[in-house]
């Protein structure tokens, strides 16, 4: 029998047992367990294992890739980048990038909360960093970004425009200080400056914080549709809440603009509710629900902003908010609130000299608002302290003075070219008062056309202008010779 022919197929692990050895039927016993396990584990395993994903930055690398970037940060996030730097600087007081990055952040940590006590102490950081600096260490350029920066928020574009230049002269390929450039040289009224770095800025860069500031600029040239299309592709592109929440807010800061109250309205709210302590869109949420007449609501989110993050410009929009529903007292505590943060402000080094020239010449000394806002122009000639001078001058009544002013701020050709509603309404009532009928009509319909809920003390003031001007003669409009050149 130890000839017998196997059949086709037959396997010889099928065969008896017995036939075999012990040895070999123990040796196929296990072979034949060890493939099943095998095959098992196959079956369970994954082909090709896969890498772990990398962990999340944390809340102080976020702020630190905010702040270097000059984009906005969370206050958490900043609270916890603060705590760190200054912990380092407190044992190597050399470090001159950590001096750098924390002056950095105690400038974001002071627009960002309205407290510009942090201002004073990020100056300090930022010098000492260029005290302390090794050769060929890029804290320098980190450095005068922040001074830059710093001095932007405090409204001195002189100043920020010098740092920015340094910056530039040491770092020219370091696209971060052409936005704080852009900030200086539109503050000072120099449009081409700010036209020419816009170009060199999208040469270096592209991303969500460059189409948020080409869109600054292309509003202030009255490019509104453009300006809305970059701050659209920011928001949806940005990947940090607090900076979604920022472009988010500015977009509905140029829906306001246009008098889209709908659009503004669901623009802020977003923000708000991508990041809580987005205090700027509070304050435009006010302004759009006091234009929608949802005044009870309108008066909760000014006065949550004003408590978050105290400025005078928002005490001064709730102040006249409370002027226009006739609580007088109520007005003057906002009133009363905007002198104290001013004084705060000062002893921090910001000037708020724009805001209390508008705010006095329209509720206080006009002499005092045209005082104010000559020094100002002097400082720093921009279209806003254009408009604000002129109507100073209107108030006290110096008009002709006063269109020279108001035509800079609302020229297309000389000024910024922005359209703005509260521009073209001071402009017109400066002419009504001139007997410019023709002119007046023509700036007063353009101002409730490009936004006909600009201000609720303001708008009521146009509609009774246009209605006593009447509709034009029926022989045609005059023409009103307009004076183009710039005041000295």
């Amino acid at each position: 029998m130890e000839n017998e022919q196997r059949s086709p197929g037959t396997s010889l692990v099928a065969e008896p047992l017995k036939r075999r050895s012990p040895v070999l039927r123990r040796v196929l016993i296990a072979t034949v367990a060890a493939g099943a396990v095998v095959g098992g584990l196959l079956v369970l395993l994954p082909e090709e294992p896969r890498p772990a994903p990398p962990p999340a930055p944390g809340p102080k690398a976020q702020a630190l890739t905010a702040v270097t970037a000059g984009v906005p940060a969370a206050l958490p996030d900043l609270a916890a980048l603060i705590g760190d730097r200054e912990a380092r600087v407190r044992v190597r007081p050399r470090d001159a990038r950590s001096w750098a990055v924390l002056g950095v952040a105690y400038v974001e940590q002071g627009r960002r909360t309205g407290d510009t006590l942090y201002y004073p102490r990020a100056e300090e950081a930022l010098r000492t960093s260029l005290k302390v600096r090794a050769k060929g260490n890029d804290a320098s350029a980190v450095a005068m970004d922040g001074l830059a920066a710093l001095a932007n928020e405090r409204r001195d574009f002189r100043t920020a425009r010098s740092w920015g230049e340094a910056a530039v002269k040491l770092a020219p390929k370091r696209w971060t200080t052409y936005p704080l450039l852009i900030d200086a040289y539109t503050g000072l009224g120099d449009y081409k400056a700010t036209k020419r770095t816009l170009d060199k800025l999208l040469e270096l860069h592209s991303g969500p914080a460059v189409m948020a500031r080409a869109a600054a600029v292309y509003r202030d040239r009255g490019w509104r549709e453009d300006a809305a299309a970059q701050l659209a592709d920011a928001a949806t592109k940005a990947t940090a809440p607090a900076e979604q929440a920022a472009w988010l807010q500015r977009a509905g800061e140029l829906a306001w603009e246009r008098g889209d109250r709908e659009v503004a309205l669901r623009h802020f709210e977003a923000a708000v509710r991508i990041d809580p302590d987005q205090r700027e869109a509070l304050a435009g949420e006010g302004r759009t629900l006091a234009a929608m007449g949802r005044t009870s609501e309108a008066l909760n989110a000014y006065q949550v902003a004003l408590a978050k993050q105290p400025t005078p410009q928002y005490a001064l929009e709730l102040g006249e908010l409370y002027e226009s529903l006739g609580l007088a007292q109520a007005a003057r505590v906002q009133y009363d609130t905007l002198r104290a943060l001013a004084a705060k402000d000062a002893a921090a080094g910001v000037d708020d000299e724009l805001v209390l020239g508008v705010f006095e010449a329209d509720h206080g000394d006009a002499q005092d608002a045209v005082r104010r806002l000559r020094a100002e122009w002097t400082r720093q000639p921009g279209i806003p302290v254009a408009d604000a001078l002129g109507w100073a001058l209107h108030r006290a009544g110096q008009d002709e003075e006063a269109l020279k002013f108001a035509s800079v701020a609302t020229d297309k050709v000389h000024g910024g070219g922005v359209r703005d509603a509260l521009y073209a309404f001071h402009r017109g009532m400066i002419e009504r008062e001139l007997e410019k009928f023709a002119s007046a009509r023509r700036h007063l319909q353009e101002a409730l056309q490009i936004n006909p809920y600009f201000s609720p003390l303001r708008v009521p003031l146009a509609q009774a202008a246009l209605a006593a001007l009447g509709e034009p003669p029926e022989e045609g409009l005059p023409t009103d010779k307009e004076p183009q050149e710039k005041p000295s």
